[in-house]
């Protein structure tokens, strides 16, 4: 094992960054995207439509393979960040919240109807000067 990690110190010093660049971004975007959710946002029995929704259909699936792309990125990063510096679980958990799926909102409701994570975005939305975000019991 030591002997691969002596062969491998390129690789492992740029995994360290991307983990370390990927934690200062969680910081910095976790924060700015929760304050931008409309309050009412998780009140909805389906997803709402998005700002892109008026756009040309090719612009559309560009955007959206470039976001399942980042999701599955940030997922991957995350795996890695498992063994190396950083916030592997709220990186994975990020990548997947990135990714489409079936059931995606359905999960979103369920889990920012949670207290424990409802409150920390709810302080940040205050902090920022926006109203909380509404749940549906």
């Amino acid at each position: 094992m030591l002997d691969w990690i002596d062969n491998h110190q390129a690789i492992l010093w740029t995994l360290s960054a991307a983990s370390v660049i990927a934690f200062i971004a969680s910081l910095i975007l976790v924060p700015a995207i929760a304050v931008r959710i409309p309050p009412d946002y998780f009140t909805h029995p389906a997803r709402p439509a998005g700002p892109l929704a008026d756009r040309h259909p090719l612009i559309r699936l560009a955007l959206r393979i470039g976001k399942n792309a980042l999701g599955a990125l940030f997922v991957l990063a995350g795996v890695a960040m498992l063994v190396l510096p950083g916030q592997g679980l709220l990186t994975i958990l990020i990548g997947f919240l990135m990714l489409d799926g079936p059931g995606k909102y359905r999960f979103e409701k369920w889990l920012v109807a949670r207290r424990f994570v409802r409150r920390p975005i709810n302080w940040l939305r205050r902090r920022a000067g926006h109203a909380p975000l509404e749940t549906t019991p």
